[in-house]
């Protein structure tokens, strides 16, 4: 059987459906009613009011395909993208929840019948991950998650882990609770008999993956970091859809799947270049440009068009690190960009309808975007070159960083990774001390007060007309 992407997000909702779940819609990417998050960077994201409380769960249990992209803060993948070959900016996250219905016995069961029996996934090549106990939060071993993995899987394949690893907590305070993750070896018998897998889980090795997290939420921390017990235990789980297509086409990259193929393919007809699948920068371009495109697509079609502030920023941030390598690496001095988002749109778009809905206006916003950045980014690059050449040094200073930011338009990451590139850095003391500056700047202009209108002659003759224009006109 031929697991293509499509086919492997399908079967998921249709599982799940048949075992009692109500298939929702995925929440936009773009988030507008929450002051924590600028984009959706997890699955639970949009049950949250649920979680902590204060809403109630229309339905008990509920499955789905969300978007998520991960760009800022905690979870930042950004610099990882393109040159590894499984992090991504956007990516979907397949899942399954349960509110106060069933819990880990049930949500085992699922995850194992789905892998193995549907999937076809080789059980001797999972291992899973439970909680192994923390001190600080007065908890031991995860025993009951524990013994129902045993009826499915030798126990020298369950691994304790500790708080870091395997326990899931949405703050501070609120709901959390022990997890389970589910990793596959996804390599070759060869180097499967040197090392056991055992060892390499969790150690970020590309080849040992993790593909599914089941969360148990049954605790409520208070705010004196107390454990409460839920009165009404919840599940929570996340796959990567990206991840769980390659082990299901045997593939050694994410972006040798399906949907990246068509992609790339789309990029290197574009560029008249080929893609080798190396760790080159040639090759990392491709892998960036394939990812960000579905990152920029989707913020477009859920509303969010780039910007300088906010999650427009990032939009236009992440848009504009394509460009820039596009630029460098497959010597792109026009746009192309906005026409790789037509065999997106053709990929992806008969699930996300949005997509083929707003296909004229994301082509139309990233070409104008390009345009705009090609214009000013080869007068960036020269300036960068001209310092690379010089005598002063292997440090881009602060003031030269600003100018960039400022004249070319020019994100400090992306001056960061080009100076990273030829083996420099960047004075980022030097660079915030001017950016404070300007935001003085700002505030200052800002006070400037202007009153309800100018007098232009105070005399003691000044007087009003009681006059038409036709008066006037005479």
């Amino acid at each position: 059987m031929e697991w293509t992407t499509n086919k492997v997000r399908a079967t998921f909702l249709g599982y799940f459906k048949d075992h009692g779940h109500a298939v929702v819609d995925s929440a936009p990417i773009v988030i507008k009613d929450d002051p924590t998050l600028m984009f959706t960077n997890a699955g639970m994201n949009q049950f949250k009011s649920i979680f902590v409380g204060n809403e109630d769960a229309v339905q008990k249990r509920i499955a789905d395909t969300q978007k998520c992209l991960r760009v800022s803060g905690k979870h930042n993948d950004l610099e990882e993208v393109g040159r590894d070959h499984y992090h991504h900016t956007m990516f979907e996250m397949l899942g399954n929840w349960s509110f106060g219905d069933y819990f880990k016995k049930e949500a085992i069961a699922l995850a194992w019948d789905l892998l193995i029996n549907v999937y076809g996934i080789d059980a001797d090549r999972v291992y899973v991950t439970i909680f192994g106990g923390d001190d600080d939060l007065g908890l031991g071993l995860d025993e009951e998650a524990r013994d129902l993995w045993k009826q499915h899987i030798d126990e020298e394949r369950i691994l304790p882990f500790g708080r870091k690893d395997n326990f899931w907590e949405m703050g501070e305070t609120g709901p959390c609770g022990p997890c389970s993750e589910i990793h596959v070896d996804l390599r070759s018998e060869d180097e499967r008999g040197k090392v056991d897998a055992r060892s390499l889980v969790n150690q970020d090795d590309p080849s040992v993956i993790e593909i599914w997290n089941l969360v148990f939420m049954q605790f409520n921390r208070l705010e004196n970091g107390d454990l409460k017990t839920l009165k009404e235990k919840h599940i929570d789980t996340g796959m990567g859809l990206e991840r769980l297509v390659r082990v299901l086409q045997g593939v050694d990259s994410n972006y040798e799947i399906d949907l990246f193929r068509a992609l790339i393919a789309s990029i290197s007809k574009q560029t008249g270049v080929a893609y080798k699948g190396t760790a080159e920068l040639p090759d990392v371009a491709f892998r960036v440009i394939a990812d960000h495109i579905r990152a920029i697509a989707f913020c477009i079609a859920d509303g969010q068009l780039p910007s300088n502030n906010g999650a427009g920023y990032v939009v236009r941030r992440v848009l504009r690190r394509a460009i820039r390598y596009g630029f460098s690496q497959l010597n792109m001095k026009k746009p192309f960009i906005y026409a790789i988002a037509g065999t997106l749109v053709d990929e992806m778009g008969a699930e996300f309808s949005e997509l083929t809905r707003g296909k004229e206006l994301i082509q139309k916003v990233i070409k104008e975007e390009e345009s705009t950045f090609l214009s000013t980014l080869e007068k960036g690059l020269d300036r960068l070159s001209t310092l690379f050449d010089s005598e002063n040094g292997q440090v881009v200073e602060g003031p030269v960083a600003f100018e960039l930011y400022d004249t070319f338009g020019f994100p400090i990451d992306l001056t960061n990774l080009i100076a990273a590139e030829k083996g420099w850095k960047v004075d980022m003391e030097g660079f915030n001390k001017e950016l404070l500056k300007q935001k003085e700047r700002s505030r200052n202009a800002g006070k400037t007060s202007f009153g309800d209108w100018t007098v232009l002659h105070e005399g003691p003759n000044s007087y009003f007309l009681d006059m038409t224009i036709c008066d006037l006109l005479r």
